[in-house]
């Protein structure tokens, strides 16, 4: 679905690009939207293993304690963007101070300086994860990302964002752990390959 073939939808009101991603919403269900460098992201609804993996990824988080009263761990959250006055992405996994709620911006998105870590699992849509998102988060400083690359079977952990791009980036394959950085608030482990098996489809 192409976002350009949305009309505008308030003839009589400045353009907007956040009333057309609520119209695309409104009109297609399920569907995630996200404004990016001033471009709109259409993401269509994840598929179950996109959600298994999620789930999976959630198990280690919170048995490290990071599901409590210091930070917590969540799905789906807007996070306002530096990139342009009516950006905001929606990473599918965060972790995020306790305190979130006193960081709202607006249209439920939150200040990204409450976020520690966001983390993608990748649709049909891997290059937006690993390349225009990967901008966008360094942008705004989240200290550590994480993709799911399920296209090329890789597990991505960037880190050390300087406002324009992260300096370290390293690539993960299966039969290798990742040990994320204890910024987040807790030594977490992940295991490169069972990731990947709970997010791969039945026919890959």
């Amino acid at each position: 679905m192409s976002a350009a073939a949305i009309e505008q939808p308030f003839d009589d009101e400045p353009f907007s690009l956040t009333a057309i991603a609520d119209e695309i919403m409104d009109r297609h269900p399920g569907y995630r939207v996200e404004i990016i460098g001033g471009h709109l992201l259409v993401t269509p609804s994840p598929d179950a293993p996109h959600a298994r993996a999620l789930t999976g990824l959630m198990i280690p988080f919170i048995a490290a304690g990071l599901h409590g009263e210091e930070t917590e761990v969540l799905q789906n959250v807007g996070l306002w963007l530096p990139t342009g006055a009516e950006d905001y992405a929606v990473p599918d996994l965060a972790i995020v101070d306790a305190d979130i709620d006193d960081h709202f911006v607006e249209n439920n998105a939150y200040d990204p300086v409450c976020f520690r870590l966001v983390l993608e699992v990748t649709a049909g849509n891997w290059k937006d994860d690993l390349k225009t998102k990967a901008v966008a988060y360094a942008q705004a400083k989240v200290p550590v990302y994480v993709v799911v690359d399920r296209k090329h079977r890789r597990v991505h952990v960037l880190t050390e964002p300087d406002g324009e791009q992260y300096e370290h980036h390293r690539p993960y394959s299966p039969g290798e752990t990742v040990t994320l950085p204890e910024s987040i608030g807790a030594k977490v482990t992940l295991d490169v390959e069972g990731i990947l098996k709970a997010a791969s489809r039945k026919a890959d």
